[in-house]
């Protein structure tokens, strides 16, 4: 299948599951279907092919770690937090619904992300429990991920602290991603999950430093967000500690090695590889 067919899939999904009658139903259809790149269910939809998953086995899986996700943005959002008014070409949660309800918004969507995942009885339980598992640790390094970045606002960062900040805040739940698709499998051998580890972590961390160069090259239509909006807040970037020339060199190397690595999979990596070689030329 293709990344369009997954991220249709993971569209129609969110969808059905947001028709439930409640006071935060309008608001988390907001934000939820407003879009995006779906990038972390499509990596979800992708490793899990690799190993001959069903899609229907992954569908919750993949709902999840996209809960997930945009509970984090709607959160980050924030005036507390990044203080973002424009999010996927849209007004943030917190410029319609008020701050009040974009933090319910968020926990309401993290909660619902755990019941989609425990409620998935397609999936044995033994393997739910792993799955749920890497979910709360991969959700827990996210938030300790922006704690730190808040931390660092208008300081001095040096590229050690950039890297063990965004391998929590960005890197923790594209590596959930991943692992989901492979802990699917039954019987999956360890190689085969260290090497996947090993690729998500690579990728994890390009695919930072390259938001950071789009949020400086990139238009506001592209990023569907403010342009420079980190820089202007004084936040470090990947540019502003060792340059854009030399943070695009790091980008394309980390992508590199991680498709290297997919070499020694058990299985052919191919739709894996093709599917970071895309997201290693994306614009947005």
């Amino acid at each position: 299948m293709t990344s369009e067919i997954y991220r249709n899939r993971v569209n129609n999904l969110l969808n059905t599951l947001l028709t439930r009658q409640n006071a935060l139903n309008e608001s988390m259809r907001y934000s939820v279907l407003a879009g995006g790149k779906r990038f972390r269910p499509i990596l979800t939809y992708t490793t899990a092919s690799l190993f001959d998953v069903e899609p229907s086995q992954v569908d919750a899986c993949a709902v999840a770690v996209e809960l997930i996700h945009i509970y984090s943005l709607i959160h980050d959002d924030l005036p507390a937090m990044d203080d973002d008014d424009m999010r996927h070409n849209q007004p943030t949660s917190h410029k319609i619904f008020g701050e009040a309800q974009a933090i319910l918004v968020g926990d309401g969507l993290q909660a619902l992300a755990f019941e989609v995942l425990a409620s998935a009885e397609n999936i044995i339980p033994s393997t739910r429990i792993k799955l749920l598992n890497l979910l709360a640790r991969s959700a827990f390094d996210m938030a300790d991920g922006q704690s730190i970045d808040l931390s660092v606002v208008s300081k001095n960062a040096d590229l050690e602290l950039l890297n063990r900040l965004h391998l929590k805040k960005t890197g923790a739940l594209l590596g959930c991603a991943v692992k989901f698709g492979a802990l699917l499998k039954s019987q999956i051998n360890k190689k085969d999950i260290e090497i996947l580890s090993s690729f998500s972590e690579k990728i994890g961390l390009a695919y930072q430093i390259q938001d950071d160069v789009l949020d400086i090259l990139g238009s506001d239509e592209c990023l569907g967000k403010r342009q420079n909006s980190d820089l202007k807040k004084g936040k470090p970037t990947y540019p502003s500690v060792i340059g854009i020339e030399e943070s695009i060199k790091a980008y394309k190397g980390l992508y590199e090695e991680g498709i290297e690595g997919l070499g020694e999979l058990s299985k052919s990596a191919k739709a894996l590889i093709d599917l970071t070689n895309k997201i290693m030329h994306r614009d947005y």
